[in-house]
């Protein structure tokens, strides 16, 4: 599971500082270790300050996650950074943008920042807390009977901030007025109460668990735990004693108390209750404080100790307990049961290193290899066979070009296997400049992501999680490459036809559709150029003289008719050039036309029909007809492809991932796979803005096709 760590410390980055600042925070080695501690529980763990950039910054670490991953989560330190009412701020955010958090609501932090509140709630509920009275200002009289010695502290402040023992009228007035003036806020005034001071950390919901009371000792000095003492800067020690100094009548009672005072003021997840226990044993809760501290020296950290909570455990208890919360006790599906079995182990590696697939798909997507860039192809293929030579594989030269075409193997070899098949280059000049790699919440953008990248991802990784449990080198695999996608594989086709032969089924990793559909046929296609020339003439210039683009023009709109919907069959001009002298007419017409198409008979007759339709008999004028390129489709064949697609819905359907196939209407290397071996085609994750500087694939969509093939390959 993905857990983002929010807390404040030294970022300022909100739109305007005003009001009171936050003095509350962690320090940089607590979050070190609660990070480290959250990472040992085998989650991904990033660190972000609670700023104004904090949607952002969780949009890009939380994407969607799959069926039996853990949503993301947040552990909330933050205090926050200023004004009122602070631990409420990031809880409010998150709750805004649906995002689990541990901790309480924004509501319940409100009340116990508020202490007269939280005070008049206890009383309501029956819960003894000292008498008290509330002064808005230093000179404001106390209506109420209070007996000296009193108590005096901020009515909305936290960790003992301007606490302060008033034995006399003089010391509360000059208390009230330090408040007053520090904090611009009205004053909680209370009896103190004699006795031992204990506190109670509490932990879970449902049903919720006291922790052992632990009793601060104050040795010399004022019977109260003031700021000073919290942060080691009074010059004295308070004692820690775990558990408590009580009879275990006491140690009930208070803890039956501490409970109820959660419950009573709508507590998550944790929380700590302070008491005081006079002399004569009656209790006195005097606060909430519900973000307990995490630092080691706390008492809440002491009190776990003391139950064999060690700071680890106690870490992802909490993660635990809130995750409970909001999900229920069945967080896992069957994926993530106790059982250490191959598949569940692919599962929580490739989950867990969700971040590292991101960051290879942005190194890859960021080097550019277009078609007719040879720089770029060899640059991305020196990277992949150092990549799969790490893995173990070995180069399979028998199929290997070294120009056009390459292709490695596992240790058992690819005969009788799967062969997996993926283009090197993104079709398209080096005109212009590359579009880096961006990530967004649900999309991650950048040129041939999802063309080339992607896919190339997609494999790497599950050859690392199928390494990871030492089943990569058994496997019989064979990964086919190539760098001639942008010119139809006119010079890859013949090794890539060879290749197939031998394998038992053939899986190619271009871009599928929505909700996990891979392609079981694809059009075939074949691109013409075709050149008009004539004589060069002068605009208005009446003469018999043929006009070659309106004859063009003409004719080209002859060659839309002769698309047709029901017989999947498209004539479509894909760009037209001209040449022309100064001011004259174009005497020279030059376009590309493609016909896409599944019945072969249909687009032999399709070309002749092309070749008529350009035909002409004239002496001023000459057409040139050439055939470019040529894929054959990808015919549905149920009884061979059947093989590979009952095996990918039963793994889909027992890992709750989303499958389904359809047909494509663009061709590919999957129409030159032999009619008797299996094939499917669009194994990649669904994209958008295809072969556009928009063009992207669906983060989750990632890792639930990475975790597919994972499996099927396991299972072969």
């Amino acid at each position: 599971m993905k857990v983002a760590i929010i807390y404040n410390r030294e970022s300022q980055a909100v739109i305007n500082l005003f009001g009171i600042p936050n003095r509350e925070k962690y320090g940089l080695s607590t979050i070190k270790i609660i990070k480290d501690a959250i990472k040992s529980g085998g989650h991904q763990v990033k660190t972000f300050e609670g700023d104004k950039n904090i949607i952002r910054n969780l949009e890009e670490f939380m994407p969607s996650v799959i069926s039996g991953e853990r949503p993301g989560l947040v552990f909330n330190l933050s205090y926050g950074i200023q004004g009122k009412g602070r631990y409420m701020h990031v809880p409010s955010i998150l709750e805004m943008l649906g995002i689990p958090y541990i901790g309480s609501s924004p509501e319940t932090h409100g009340i116990a920042l508020d202490k007269v509140i939280t005070k008049m709630i206890l009383i309501q509920k029956g819960l003894p807390t000292p008498k008290f009275a509330v002064l808005e200002e230093p000179n404001s009289i106390i209506a109420e009977d209070l007996k000296y010695p009193l108590i005096v502290k901020p009515k909305n402040e936290a960790v003992s901030f301007g606490l302060r023992i008033a034995y006399n009228e003089e010391e509360l007035r000059e208390g009230v007025q330090l408040i007053y003036d520090t904090f611009k806020s009205p004053t909680l005034v209370e009896e103190y109460i004699e006795g031992k001071e204990v506190n109670v950390g509490l932990i879970g919901n449902d049903p919720i668990e006291a922790l052992p009371p632990v009793e601060l000792d104050f040795g010399e000095g004022l019977p109260i735990y003031t700021f000073e003492d919290k942060k080691s800067i009074s010059g004295r020690t308070v004692e820690k004693i775990c558990p408590a100094r009580l009879s275990e009548e006491q140690t009930k009672q208070i803890q039956h108390l501490a409970i109820e005072t959660f419950k009573a003021l709508g507590c998550y997840d944790s929380a700590r209750v302070d008491l005081r226990i006079d002399a004569q044993g009656n209790p006195y809760i005097l606060e909430v404080n519900s973000m307990a501290s995490l630092g080691k020296s706390g008492s809440y950290v002491y009190a776990a100790e003391n139950v064999g909570l060690n700071y680890n455990k106690l870490i992802n208890r909490l993660i635990d307990v809130a995750t409970e919360r909001y999900f229920g006790t069945t967080v896992h599906s069957q994926s993530t049961k106790e059982s250490k079995d191959d598949s569940s182990e692919l599962f929580h590696y490739l989950t867990k290193n969700r971040d590292r697939m991101e960051e290879e798909l942005k190194h890859y997507t960021n080097i550019s290899s277009r078609t007719d860039d040879p720089v770029g192809l060899s640059t991305i293929l020196r990277k992949l066979d150092g990549r799969l030579s790490r893995l173990g594989l070995k180069p399979s030269e028998q199929y290997t070009n070294g120009s056009s075409s390459w292709t490695w193997e596992t240790k058992a070899g690819f005969k009788d296997g799967t062969l997996l098949v993926l283009p090197i280059d993104i079709p398209g000049d080096k005109g212009g400049y590359p579009v880096p790699f961006r990530r967004e919440q649900e999309w991650l953008f950048g040129e041939g992501i999802a063309s080339t990248r992607a896919g190339m991802i997609l494999m790497l990784q599950a050859f690392d999680a199928l390494r990871s449990i030492k089943q990569l080198h058994n496997k019989k695999i064979g990964v086919f490459l190539y760098s001639d996608e942008g010119r139809e594989m006119r010079y890859s086709n013949q090794a890539f036809k060879q290749a197939s032969e031998e394998a038992n089924q053939v899986i190619v990793l271009q871009p599928g559709y929505k909700n996990g559909k891979v392609v079981d046929q694809r059009r075939g296609l074949k691109k013409y150029s075709i050149l008009v020339e004539g004589n060069p003439q002068r605009i208005g210039n009446h003469n018999n003289q043929l006009d070659v683009l309106s004859y063009f023009i003409n004719n080209a709109q002859q060659l839309k008719e002769l698309s047709s919907h029901n017989k999947k069959t498209t004539v479509s001009v894909q760009d037209v050039h001209t040449e022309r002298y100064s001011i004259l007419l174009p005497h020279r017409v030059r376009a590309t036309v493609c016909v896409t198409f599944i019945d072969q008979i249909l687009a032999d007759e399709i070309e002749d029909k092309i070749k008529d339709t350009f035909k002409v008999n004239r002496s001023d004028a000459r057409v040139f007809i050439e055939k470019l390129a040529e894929r054959p489709p990808l015919i549905r064949n149920k009884k061979q492809q059947s093989i590979i697609i009952e095996k990918l819905f039963k793994l889909s359907e027992d890992w709750k991932l989303p499958f389904g196939y359809e047909s494509g209407l663009l061709s590919s290397a999957a129409g030159s796979v032999p009619w008797s071996v299996p094939v499917i085609c669009g194994f990649g994750p669904v994209s958008q803005g295809l072969f556009t500087p928009n063009e992207a694939v669906h983060r989750g969509e990632l890792l639930q096709r990475t975790l597919l093939l994972s499996l099927f390959l396991l299972n072969e």
